[in-house]
């Protein structure tokens, strides 16, 4: 409606970051980020807007393949943080809340923060970063590719038994472009779409009345 969007969205599919989020929010609450991140995908393609919003994923990327997932479910880039925290020397104490850190990893207590050795974590963190990427390179070149963005949900492989492995986007919905503008209803977020609004975070329509009654169409792919 006005034409304004955010230059990038990232979701996040860890589990609170500095380890101090409550247990149940942890376990129960949210959605895994590959999951996470195929809906956030699906909404800027189906929208038309993929190509002027940038999706990056966080959340457990610490690994070559890691960063390949992500790229071919929809994402820009990926950020990495408990990785980084794990190359400098975080032992997963999970006291970064209480500003404790034995390690000073993050800790803003000068004492404690004695146990960085900039010029010693820096080259870890900095090797880390290097051998992760040169990792994301071969897993590209191993599929025939010049370059991450070629990968696609397809060249993902999930078994789904100890004789069947099926590519992901038999598995998931992946939409084509401006789809949600153009044929909601036959994409599996049809009820999703009809029950959004661009002012407001209620929804539009009472989707549990609504499917009751029928009233929403059937998604068909």
């Amino acid at each position: 409606e006005t034409g304004i969007h955010p230059d990038f969205i990232v979701v996040d599919g860890g589990e609170g970051g500095t380890g101090a989020a409550p247990l149940e929010l942890s376990d129960w609450v949210g959605m895994p980020l590959s999951e996470g991140l195929i809906v956030m995908r699906n909404a800027l393609v189906g929208a038309g807007l993929k190509d002027q919003v940038s999706l990056a994923a966080s959340g457990k990327v610490y690994s070559g393949m890691g960063l390949a997932r992500n790229i071919a479910l929809g994402a820009d880039w990926c950020n990495a943080a408990r990785a980084f925290m794990l190359s400098v020397g975080c032992i997963q104490a999970q006291r970064c809340h209480l500003g404790t850190c034995p390690t000073g990893v993050t800790s803003q207590d000068p004492g404690r923060q004695r146990g960085l050795v900039p010029e010693v974590q820096g080259d870890r963190a900095a090797r880390f970063h290097a051998k992760t990427l040169e990792a994301l390179s071969d897993i590209v070149a191993a599929a025939g590719f010049k370059h991450p963005r070629d990968l696609q949900p397809h060249h993902l492989m999930h078994r789904t038994g100890p004789e069947r492995a099926v590519p992901f986007d038999r598995i998931h919905s992946f939409l084509p472009s401006g789809i949600l503008l153009q044929e909601p209803a036959d994409t599996v977020y049809a009820d999703w779409w009809a029950a959004a609004r661009a002012d407001s975070f209620r929804p539009a329509i009472d989707l549990v009345p609504a499917r009751a009654r029928g009233h929403l169409p059937s998604p068909r792919i």
